[in-house]
């Protein structure tokens, strides 16, 4: 008996020396290129883990899209079984921040911004704090099929709404457009409309844009918005125009580029390693700033894409493990990487810096454009990005309504429409608080 009791304590104190505790992470890439890109850097982290002897083991599970991620999220926090990281996307933050399961990163000690590019730190400052680690930054640029370019005759990368005009213009005088070959295209998306009214300094709702209070009314009358609806009516009118005839159809757009049947198109910087892979040989590609109407001056773009946030209600050696990985993870280095493999900003100065001494911008000087953009953003809360609860709605109401309009519906009378429903959305969702 005593030496069974013995052979049972050893073997409990083994079990105990041995036992891991899991980190996990939720996040929302199911692709090989990205989720394979974390899997390999949660191994790395890992390994080091184990090397000092630490018992605790990083493990990653993609919970869905980015709206699915943010709700399991916060669903598995009011069952009591949360995940320790989430990555949300940024039309997330709000909602984050009022669900109250979040912990800001500042409150595990000092968290140090100083190698952080601005506007993209700017994002996820609220309420005077850095509430997530920043992680998969983006924003929109023009993506030019120089082989129909060239067939046109234009020889300079359009950076106004006019001037995209003019080249569409010269297209059809050319030959070049056709019923399968059209002149400009963009994802009937909200974010593109949004980023463009940031770029004339305005504000997509009130309260500084939701930055120095509460917002209370989304902006989708404003001059801003309909200089954006105006310009893309006029373009599908004139037979220029092309997207899947599906909202918020990212992929199926992209893909209309890819094949050669737009000479021009605007989708995110998170895209240009897959739309460069998508083309092949087909034609050769070059990029542009993102073009704004004539007449304004250039503010910037808003950051887009995601960040990492760690969930409260776990023990604080656990989440320092969590966000000890999530820094390793965006480290300068493998955020030199990470923007290699994916197209998506490195979000720390340092990781350019590295980028710019190794030559990369001159060997790839498409992925040069979304920097040049980014790093001349003027600071602002235009451009320091809307913040609301019900973004996703609003999104959607300003893509129906544009395409209401493409369908013939008056500009004016669409967006005072969706305005009513983003606003009714909004109150809905304040009353909560």
């Amino acid at each position: 008996m005593k030496r069974l009791l013995l052979s049972l304590t050893l073997l409990t104190l083994i079990a105990t020396a041995t036992a891991q505790t899991n980190i996990e992470f939720w996040f929302a890439f199911s692709d090989e290129n990205r989720a394979g890109w974390i899997q390999a850097r949660m191994n790395e982290f890992n390994e080091q883990l184990a090397a000092a002897g630490r018992p605790y083991v990083v493990t990653g599970e993609r919970k869905g899209s980015y709206p699915e991620t943010q709700q399991a999220a916060v669903l598995a926090a009011r069952q009591g079984n949360p995940p320790h990281l989430v990555q949300l996307y940024e039309i997330g933050s709000q909602i984050a921040v009022d669900s109250g399961i979040f912990l800001p990163v500042g409150a595990l000690g000092d968290f140090d911004t100083s190698d952080y590019i601005t506007p993209v730190l700017n994002y996820y400052t609220i309420g005077g704090q850095v509430n997530s680690i920043p992680f998969n930054s983006s924003s929109p640029i023009l993506y030019v099929n120089k082989d129909l370019a060239a067939a046109a005759g234009v020889t300079e990368i359009p950076t106004t709404f006019g001037e995209i005009t003019a080249a569409c213009q010269a297209a059809q005088a050319a030959g070049v457009l056709s019923s399968d070959v059209k002149c400009f295209g963009v994802s009937l998306n909200g974010w593109f409309v949004e980023q463009w009214v940031a770029q004339q300094g305005a504000p997509l709702v009130n309260n500084d844009n939701g930055r120095g209070a509460r917002a209370t009314e989304v902006l989708l009358t404003s001059d801003p918005v309909k200089n954006v609806v105006n310009w893309l009516k006029s373009l599908n009118d004139a037979g220029y125009y092309t997207y899947t005839g599906r909202l918020e159809d990212w992929s199926g757009s992209d893909a209309i580029f890819t094949n050669g049947n737009v000479m021009f198109h605007v989708t995110s910087t998170a895209d240009l390693v897959n739309i460069t892979n998508g083309i092949g040989d087909r034609f050769e590609l070059a990029t542009g700033l993102l073009p704004i109407p004539d007449g304004v001056t250039r503010n910037g773009v808003v950051i887009g894409g995601a960040s990492i946030w760690l969930v409260d209600g776990h023990p604080r050696a656990e989440l320092e493990v969590a966000r000890d990985f999530v820094l390793y993870m965006t480290n300068p280095e493998n955020m030199v990487s990470w923007h290699k493999a994916t197209g998506y900003y490195p979000v720390r100065n340092s990781s350019v810096d590295l980028l710019t001494a190794e030559g990369w911008f001159e060997e790839f000087p498409n992925a040069s454009t979304a920097f040049d953009q980014l790093l001349n953003t003027i600071p602002s809360t235009a451009t320091g990005g809307a913040l609301m609860g019900t973004f996703q709605a609003t999104r959607t109401a300003l893509a129906e309504a544009i395409q209401s309009v493409f369908n013939g519906a008056d500009v004016d009378a669409a967006l005072e429409q969706a305005k009513r429903i983003a606003d009714a959305a909004l109150t809905e969702y304040n009353a909560n608080f």
